[in-house]
């Protein structure tokens, strides 16, 4: 076959094959090359892939163990002082408080004291005039002159026919009649008497007058009121007097102090109204039982006034002091857990390993609590433990100052969580 021929059928001669081999290795080697780099691209991608996975493993693990950390607040207990104050509200009260009523029903002439004024005992303080009164007085006058002359007409007519009967000139049973009326008329006397009596003193009553020296707190009377005699309720009271000289004051304290206070111990008043006054007192008496509805023991307190710095009514706070149980420590309420077995608080240890400790509790003082046992005072307690802290748990402490209360540890654990939650 020709060379043309080939041409033709597009055979290429073995010159022209000769020429076309050398551009097809070519080629192939640029392939190869283009290949080789995919293949070195792909492995580096997944290299690059596997490493960033890595580092984002670690990073999730590290953050994982960062938020899994507990960070607690610790404080330490202190040891108990004797003497230290218990504060209960109380109301100042007079010495002697009462109301004072009429006696005599009738109507007010004048009053002669008004709201404010010292009064001594005796003293004036209304005129009442009862004219019921004086006519029932008049007619008991009258009634007791007619049985007086009844009793001088049966004291004769007695003697009369005593002499006669000695006479035999009346029968026995005559001279007993007239004994009889005697008596009898003796007997209405004596009734008219005390009626009269009875009269005069309710007569003395239309002036009313105050039964102690003290202060006038109210009057509700007005010239012309109708006036009953008698304790009509605490609305008909004319006046209300009390001896402010000397308050009182009745505190309830807790069946839990009962047994600790004694009578004739010292107690501190304090008004807010008179802020840097301290005014003392004492323990005049004790109800000496509890009360079954409230648990609670009535105190009076009594409280010198004689420079009336004090009103009666006023609203104090009462110190009184206790003394501690021996070898009690004082920690904040918010240290303690309470588990089936028992309370428990938090101790934190070396390497801020938890171990949860029995305590035996003494007092509940409100923010502060007695421990009687199971700690001292080297011991870093945790403040608000969380329900879920368990033996062997590992936290992160913050410490605060000994003794500090639960708005030091709310605090202290908000700073715990904006540290925690920035890393």
């Amino acid at each position: 076959m020709s060379e043309n021929r080939h041409a033709a059928l597009g055979i290429h001669s073995a010159s022209a094959e000769g020429q076309a081999y050398p551009q097809r290795h070519a080629v192939l080697r640029r392939a190869r090359l283009a290949g080789a780099v995919v293949v070195a691209l792909l492995l580096l991608g997944g290299a690059a892939t596997l490493a960033l996975r890595s580092v984002h493993a670690d990073g999730l693990h590290q953050s994982t163990v960062a938020l899994n950390q507990q960070f607690v607040v610790t404080t330490s207990a202190t040891v108990a002082k004797n003497g230290e104050p218990l504060s209960l509200p109380g109301t100042l009260q007079g010495l002697i408080e009462s109301p004072i009523y009429a006696r005599a029903s009738g109507y007010v002439l004048r009053w002669h004291k008004d709201i404010g004024s010292r009064v001594n005992k005796g003293e004036l303080l209304a005129e009442i005039d009862t004219p019921e009164v004086d006519q029932q007085l008049s007619q008991a006058v009258a009634a007791r002159q007619q049985a007086a002359s009844g009793l001088e007409l049966a004291k004769t007519s007695a003697a009369r026919w005593d002499a006669l009967s000695k006479r035999d000139a009346v029968t026995q049973q005559e001279l007993n009649e007239r004994v009889s009326a005697y008596s009898q008329a003796q007997a209405n006397l004596a009734a008219a008497e005390a009626n009269v009596r009875r009269l005069q003193r309710t007569e003395a009553f239309k002036r009313v007058v105050a039964p102690f020296a003290g202060v006038v707190t109210a009057r509700s009377v007005e010239v012309g009121d109708l006036i009953n005699g008698g304790n009509g309720g605490a609305g008909n009271a004319l006046f209300r007097l009390a001896q402010v000289d000397t308050l009182r004051v009745y505190v309830y304290v807790p069946q839990t102090y009962a047994q600790r206070i004694k009578v004739g111990d010292k107690v501190s008043i304090t008004q807010a109204e008179l802020p840097g006054k301290v005014f003392d007192g004492a323990v005049a008496r004790t109800a000496g039982a509890i009360d079954a509805a409230t648990r609670t023991l009535q105190l009076e307190i009594n409280l010198p006034n004689q420079d009336n710095a004090l009103l009666a009514g006023a609203y104090v706070q009462v110190a009184l002091p206790l003394d501690r149980s021996a070898g009690a420590l004082l920690a904040p309420s918010n240290v303690l857990l309470f588990r089936p077995e028992g309370p428990r608080v938090a101790v934190v240890g070396d390497g801020g390993k938890v171990r949860l400790q029995p305590v035996t509790l003494g007092h509940d003082l409100g923010d502060n609590i007695e421990l009687l046992s199971g700690i001292s005072t080297a011991d870093k307690l945790v403040l608000s433990p969380p329900d879920s802290l368990a033996d062997g748990d590992v936290v992160q402490v913050r410490t605060v100052a000994a003794g500090a209360g639960a708005g030091a540890a709310t605090a202290g654990v908000g700073a715990g969580g904006a540290a925690q939650a920035a890393r």
